[in-house]
């Protein structure tokens, strides 16, 4: 062994030795044998070139170049550890960037995620952009939305469907066209998502005589809940809120935007076992989406 070559593994048995005397203590805390510590210790001397310990009848006690060594070495150790666990701990966490629509869907996802692996910390922005930028923005993946073709990987493709609290209406309503007396909650500052889902229908058209805007379909959703209308969302945004009785679907008619949701991966050269899990946890299907007319 070079003098260039500082013995990591026999510094650490050197702190600990250091810090109960005792070689019977010292080899327990490492889960040694005492032997394999005095080894250890002895490959540190012979690198420093003096001993670090005396032995007396007590155990050990420090020599003087030992006792001057302790207090640097323990800091550097310190230092060390404290870089390496940062390390692992940046190496574990996932950055991820998500539209405030999906929230809804993504934080049962990642309640999952934290059950099954709790080493992973992802770390959540919202916003109302449908897109990213890998290039500057700082965010290891991120959830996209629109008519995307193929980048990344598929999460859902958007199904609209009307959704409304089950305290706004004492029946379900038997056609579209009985909820003209409703306020319709649109998820955009235009019609398009109700007019699209409206025109697949073979009934009478309600009139949208009273209409709110949003600037997102979870704020339209939670509108909904709270009874202040009738709300086209999601059928997947909305899973769990039907299946806990938040909201009823009166129809059991969904139509296809023809856009998606994606979770798309910042390139690396080889991605994490983290990451790996994180994309499996949200491509698994979902188990409760409710399907036709809510009771």
């Amino acid at each position: 062994m070079t003098r260039r070559t500082l013995p990591l593994n026999a510094l650490e048995a050197f702190l600990v030795t250091a810090r109960h005397l005792n070689l019977t203590h010292a080899a327990r805390a490492l889960y040694l044998t005492q032997g394999a510590v005095s080894r250890k210790i002895a490959t540190l001397e012979a690198w420093f070139g003096f001993a670090l310990f005396e032995r007396h009848a007590r155990g050990l006690r420090l020599t003087p170049q030992g006792s001057a060594l302790l207090p640097d070495l323990q800091n550097a150790w310190d230092q060390l550890m404290s870089a390496a666990d940062q390390a692992r701990q940046q190496h574990n966490v996932i950055r991820l960037k998500a539209p405030t629509c999906a929230i809804r869907w993504l934080v049962p996802k990642l309640m999952q995620l934290e059950k099954t692996l709790s080493d992973v910390q992802v770390t959540l922005t919202t916003t109302t952009d449908h897109d990213v930028n890998f290039k500057t923005e700082p965010y290891d993946a991120a959830i996209i939305f629109g008519a995307h073709k193929n980048p990344g990987f598929l999460l859902f493709d958007e199904a609209l469907t009307p959704v409304l609290s089950p305290t706004l209406m004492s029946d379900v309503p038997a056609t579209p066209d009985a909820l003209s007396a409703l306020t319709f909650l649109h998820p955009t500052r235009d019609k398009t998502d109700w007019s699209l889902w409206l025109a697949q229908q073979n009934t009478p058209r309600p009139v949208m005589r009273k209409n709110q805007h949003f600037d997102t379909m979870d704020l339209a959703i939670s509108a909904a809940i709270q009874g202040f209308g009738v709300a086209i969302a999601d059928e997947r945004l909305v899973a769990e809120d039907l299946r806990a009785g938040r909201l009823i679907r009166p129809f059991p008619q969904c139509v296809k935007t023809g856009a998606s949701y994606r979770l798309v991966l910042r390139d690396a050269p080889q991605h994490s076992e983290f990451m790996a899990a994180f994309v499996a946890q949200l491509l698994t299907p979902d188990s409760h989406i409710v399907e036709g007319t809510a009771q």
